[in-house]
């Protein structure tokens, strides 16, 4: 799943690769997926598309967008995209697949959900969702320092678990049930603990362990769990995630355990986050 650190890698890489191609051909919802989302008829994708060059690529959240001379497309979280240079075998199921005029291609495959929508620029402006992604004060910059971090803590939220606060209702966007397993396990927090009970230091180890966690996952091309544009792992190692269940904690040697908690799982150690 896309979340903060592999938007900002992906969209570093597709900078790199695809800024500046031509679109030659788009073929959107060849291969049904119920959970694949589009904007209006996706047959009408390659009417907007075809012939633009693609500019730049921008992270929002856990969203990617791209910019192609008045036109848009933009990927939602739960998109696998991969970049196959001329003359690779493109895979033969996918929902969305950009040709470019050099022979490479762009490949959006969906697992469980996701969007992949095409617009002219705009017109999703009024989408709750796309507008709270792209509006959000991204955790990575110097506008996400501590002061504007305590306004997140709303009286709505106080009674909420840790995971909660930092996954739901998009207080940060982009902040998934993946990233917060170690960036709660950097802070020493359970995801069960409540927000309400956080001391002053416990309040400002979780902010410095967003900004710190999310970083090196960025500098680490992405998680390990996850692939990157051209289907490599990623080299950040994650401490606790499926790769480590029932593993030693790599801060403090206690076990890695995972429960099932609000509809997903949480991993957690249990000797330095206790609930």
């Amino acid at each position: 799943m896309l979340e903060i650190p592999e938007a900002i890698v992906f969209s570093q890489q597709l900078n790199q690769t695809i800024e500046g191609k031509s679109i030659k051909k788009v073929v959107a919802a060849a291969s049904e997926h119920k959970f694949s989302w589009y904007f209006g008829d996706p047959s009408e994708y390659d009417a907007l598309l075809r012939g633009r060059t693609l500019e730049k690529t921008q992270p929002y959240g856990g969203r990617i967008e791209i910019s192609a001379q008045g036109a848009v497309l933009h990927f939602g979280d739960g998109v696998t995209l991969r970049y196959y240079d001329s003359g690779e075998k493109l895979p033969a199921k996918h929902q969305l697949l950009v040709t470019f005029s050099d022979g490479s291609a762009l490949v959006g495959t969906v697992a469980m959900y996701g969007g992949l929508w095409a617009f002219p620029a705009g017109e999703m402006d009024e989408n709750f969702y796309y507008r709270a992604a792209k509006e959000a004060v991204p955790p990575l910059s110097d506008q996400f320092d501590y002061d504007y971090y305590l306004t997140l803590f709303s009286e709505t939220c106080l009674k909420k678990s840790a995971k909660a606060f930092l996954a739901t209702e998009q207080r940060i966007p982009g902040l998934g049930n993946g990233v917060l397993q170690d960036i709660l396990l950097n802070a020493k927090l359970h995801p069960k603990k409540k927000i309400n009970t956080l001391s002053n230091q416990q309040q400002r180890a979780l902010f410095h362990s967003i900004k710190s966690t999310l970083a090196a996952m960025v500098d680490g091309g992405g998680r390990d769990t996850e692939r990157d544009v051209f289907g490599n792992p990623g080299s950040y190692k994650t401490k606790l995630s499926r790769k480590t269940v029932q593993s030693p904690c790599p801060d403090c040697g206690g076990m890695v355990k995972k429960e099932t908690y609000m509809g997903g799982s949480i991993y957690f150690c249990e000797r330095c986050q206790e609930p």
